[in-house]
């Protein structure tokens, strides 16, 4: 995993009007915490960290007032409607450390032959990693699975260095079979079977 580096500015104006004046600014307004510090209220580049984040569990090089530190996002707010990043949260850690993080589970091959359909019980798995080397996803083989058949977390195989910090027995991913939708009874319409449910 590659470190992205952001210049981070301190701030010390706080609420809504402030956080607006700083996005006007193309900046986006966040707090650095962790490691029994107090936390640290900060700008960051608005367009250089809606980049970084495209990155799951992205590791930012901060520069801050010239001492750099390692922070993974723990919260990120945006606009609901337009998108932006409004606040981020970032968590300080440091080479060596293990952070706990969720990442995202991905499915790669065919089912077997028949009208079946894959439930992500789980989109994302918790573990355990060093911080610097934290994986982006883990992949899912469910190749040939036919209806019942189930994976657990025990079952995904992990990049080194990563351990389950859930229940190894939690299903992620289970093989349905495929309904077909029963037909209205006759001279009931599909409202009027939808209002008796």
């Amino acid at each position: 995993m590659s470190e992205i580096k952001l210049a981070a500015e301190s701030r010390n104006e706080f609420g809504k009007g402030a956080a607006r004046r700083v996005r006007r600014e193309g900046r986006v307004p966040g707090v650095v915490y962790g490691h029994g510090t107090d936390p640290v209220h900060i700008t960051l580049p608005g367009h250089e960290l809606l980049l970084a984040l495209r990155t799951p569990n992205v590791l930012l090089s901060l520069d801050l007032g010239g001492k750099t530190e390692l922070a993974i996002p723990k919260a990120v707010q945006r606009d609901a409607i337009r998108g932006h990043l409004e606040h981020v949260d970032l968590l300080l850690v440091k080479r060596g450390e293990k952070v706990t993080v969720e990442v995202f589970v991905q499915t790669e091959g065919e089912l077997a032959p028949g009208s079946f359909l894959v439930e992500n019980v789980l989109n994302t798995l918790t573990v355990e990693a060093e911080a610097t080397h934290i994986p982006e996803s883990v992949t899912v083989s469910i190749a040939g699975l036919e209806a019942g058949a189930s994976i657990h977390a025990k079952d995904i195989k992990l990049p080194k260095g990563t351990t389950l910090a859930i229940d190894e027995d939690a299903v992620v991913i289970q093989v349905l079979s495929a309904q077909a939708e029963e037909p209205a009874a006759e001279g009931e319409s599909a409202g009027d079977a939808a209002a008796e449910a």
